[in-house]
């Protein structure tokens, strides 16, 4: 599984890299084929003081593409949200996949 991880507008510390990484890490649990992650950190500056802070992830397998974006305050809570989803977007898919 190769991983990618983007910042967009600015540096991150090693303590985000270091938690998306751990975080990531445990998705080969839910889909073994799994060829390549990308994880896009951005600052969304929609309202000039205030910035969300927005997390994508694309996740590449065999003959399909599952991909999310969330927004929150911060970036921990954005990856955590994001990941739910693209979880349950994998379980779903290889129920489906099982089932016919």
């Amino acid at each position: 599984m190769n991983v990618n991880i983007q910042t967009v507008h600015f540096n991150a510390d090693d303590k985000l890299v270091d938690y998306v990484s751990r975080k990531l890490s445990k998705l080969s649990t839910f889909h073994d084929r799994i060829l390549k992650v990308d994880v896009f950190l951005k600052l969304d500056n929609v309202v000039h003081t205030i910035k969300d802070k927005v997390a994508e992830i694309r996740i590449h397998v065999p003959r399909h593409e599952f991909f999310v974006k969330s927004s929150s305050k911060s970036f921990e809570e954005s990856f955590d949200c994001a990941m739910e989803s693209i979880v349950t977007q994998i379980k779903r898919k290889k129920q489906k996949l099982l089932a016919a």
